[in-house]
């Protein structure tokens, strides 16, 4: 098997490379080289400027408006964004959503909901997580009753992601309670603009509100807004799922983040501490280690070959490695990695005490976020299961 990229892949590379380096707006790419707050107006922006080119929906084929790369094609996409800075595309609408919609939804879904989404300019939120319902999605209780051409959603969601941006959410909601728990699940489509629908923030430790809770009481939605048949959501949701384990592997921001934690070494002065260089290589170690394995599996997509079903398992190394590097930047800020406090990051006086340094101010609350990477998407306790059964046998 041959890991390396061909001249014409190289030639992609540096295409796209150039593309990012003259679109990607620089203080945006400042941000995410900082690891200072996004925006919802900065993460816009750069959808849009996707959306422009046609490359929001860089995994899309061709017939739904899509460039129609190949898997390679993607990675490098990926890659060069996250090296140059960018920010990571919002996976729910054209990485997790559309490909459902593409999947088993009508012609006439289609035509409606993808324009907006390749474009950028309709934000989508994932509706899955239930407070009694999450690594074991099968037992959510949010209900959705047909009414005659319209269903009455009642209950809540969870730990839903930038809901408080969003103008759409896809849901998994309840719409049988007869046989097994999975066979009674449905995937709708809901305006988050419709009465009935309350968002609240959840402030987390890091004290961001990333995440959010989101209540309906008696939300009507339209039955044109079901996708395929009613009670067969649990297939559709494994089809997106995939996707999702898949994306928060994050190969090349985790490349990206290593730059970043050893220029952080070398700032404070950790660069020669050879058992803190021991640390640094381990992980980037274990970081080659996950590319390589996620190349295998581009290597086999392309060749035609049966390619490894292992999202379970880029998910759980992938998400392991997240927390490592920020825990490692912490060590190298030692004292000086604070909690971030925004409104005196925005004041521009954080980090710069005498002594101190600017860049240490936000690894605090990196580290808290990156608690949740083992824990959301399926539980790494879970994918372990599930990597038992089904590639050990």
């Amino acid at each position: 098997m041959d890991l390396a990229f061909t001249k014409d892949e190289e030639q992609f590379r540096l295409e796209i490379r150039a593309w990012v380096h003259a679109n990607l707006p620089k203080h945006i790419s400042h941000k995410v080289h900082n690891a200072l707050r996004l925006s919802r107006d900065d993460m816009q922006a750069w959808a849009k400027i996707l959306g422009k080119k046609g490359w929001l929906g860089y995994g899309w084929p061709s017939k739904f408006g899509g460039p129609g790369w190949n898997a390679i094609q993607k990675h490098l996409f990926e890659e060069e964004c996250a090296l140059a800075g960018a920010p990571r595309i919002v996976p729910f609408g054209p990485v997790m959503v559309a490909p459902v919609i593409m999947a088993y939804g009508s012609p006439e879904q289609q035509q409606r909901f993808l324009p907006g989404i390749a474009s950028g300019d309709v934000w989508w939120s994932q509706g899955y997580s239930e407070p009694g319902a999450g690594s074991d999605l099968a037992s959510l209780k949010t209900r959705a009753e047909r009414v005659g051409n319209d269903y009455i959603v009642n209950g809540q969601k969870t730990w839903t992601s930038l809901a408080q941006y969003g103008d759409w959410i896809f849901c998994l909601v309840r719409t049988s309670s007869e046989g097994k728990p999975q066979t009674g699940i449905s995937f709708l489509l809901i305006d988050l603009k419709t009465p009935g629908i309350s968002i609240r923030p959840i402030k987390l430790i890091e004290g961001e509100s990333e995440v959010n809770e989101v209540w309906f009481d008696n939300v009507k939605v339209p039955v044109e807004n079901l996708i395929g048949e009613e009670n067969k959501g649990w297939t559709y949701a494994k089809h997106l799922l995939s996707h999702e384990r898949t994306n928060i592997a994050d190969i090349n921001r985790a490349k990206r983040e290593l730059e970043r934690l050893k220029r952080i070494a070398k700032l404070e002065g950790l660069w020669d501490d050879m058992r803190f260089r021991d640390q640094i290589a381990l992980l980037e170690v274990d970081i080659v280690a996950l590319e390589m394995l996620v190349l295998r599996v581009l290597s086999a997509a392309t060749s035609g070959k049966q390619s490894l079903d292992i999202a379970g398992l880029l998910k759980l190394r992938g998400s392991e490695i997240q927390q490592r590097y920020a825990e490692l930047m912490m060590l190298a800020g030692s004292a000086y990695s604070l909690p971030l406090i925004q409104e005196a990051m925005d004041a521009g006086w954080q980090g710069d005490f005498p002594g101190g340094a600017l860049h240490c101010a936000p690894l605090a609350g990196t580290y808290f976020n990156m608690r949740k990477t083992t824990i959301y998407g399926g539980s790494n306790e879970v994918q372990r299961n599930i990597i038992a059964q089904t590639v050990l046998g």
